[in-house]
């Protein structure tokens, strides 16, 4: 009983953490790529993480969703939110600085621990596939 309770918990988490970045790569995509690259350059970063940023989250997104590579995808997102923590955001505080992106890591980090099976089309993948 505890363990369906936890696999549709961890379905919760993946769909709303995929919803999540997928709506902010949209966002980066859709207000303006360019201005997303001026946004990065004027942080430092080579504008082309820009383009990898944002097709990481849309694509991402998407397969968190559809429960495709759930793993790596997540290990993938914990890797951008600890970026966006540590080198953009924390001189910004906790509170309207990085609490979204803490939360964010957080879900990302268990989703790669823990996987979510339920509802998941990594289900119907071959072999080691399936564990991604």
């Amino acid at each position: 009983m505890w363990i369906m309770k936890t696999e549709i918990g961890l379905l919760i988490l993946r769909v709303v953490v995929g919803i999540t970045f997928l709506i902010h790569g949209m966002d980066k995509f859709n207000g303006g790529i360019d201005g997303t690259v001026t946004m990065f350059e004027g942080m430092g970063f080579p504008g082309f993480l820009a383009y990898l940023v944002t097709f990481a989250e849309i694509l991402g997104g998407l397969a968190l969703i559809l429960g495709l590579f759930t793993r790596v995808v997540s290990i993938i997102f914990a890797a951008i939110m600890v970026t966006a923590i540590f080198q953009v955001k924390a001189d910004g505080g906790f509170l309207g600085g990085f609490e979204l992106d803490l939360v964010l890591l957080a879900c990302s980090i268990l989703l790669a621990l823990s996987s979510s099976r339920l509802v998941a089309l990594n289900r119907v993948l071959p072999g080691a596939l399936k564990n991604m």
